[in-house]
């Protein structure tokens, strides 16, 4: 890479923005994997209010989760 390239701050402040856009769309998708598959028996036009309730609890304890995991790390 460039010199001149790596040390320009808007560059890096958009490497930065697309590095945690990326991860955050990695957590999405691994949530919508993990709780479809658990909560989800019969896919159809709409969700059942079980269904319902099961995605988002379960979205719910993957974030807390995972932020325990990393507040783990972080120690």
């Amino acid at each position: 890479m460039d010199p001149s390239l790596a040390n320009n701050p808007q560059l890096i402040q958009f490497l930065t923005q697309e590095q945690e856009r990326a991860r955050a769309n990695e957590v999405v998708a691994k949530i919508t994997s993990s709780c479809w598959d658990k909560c989800v028996e019969k896919p159809g036009s709409k969700f059942s209010s079980s269904e319902t309730s099961c995605l988002s609890n379960c979205a719910l304890r993957y974030m807390d989760l995972t932020m325990l995991i990393m507040k783990r790390f972080q120690q």
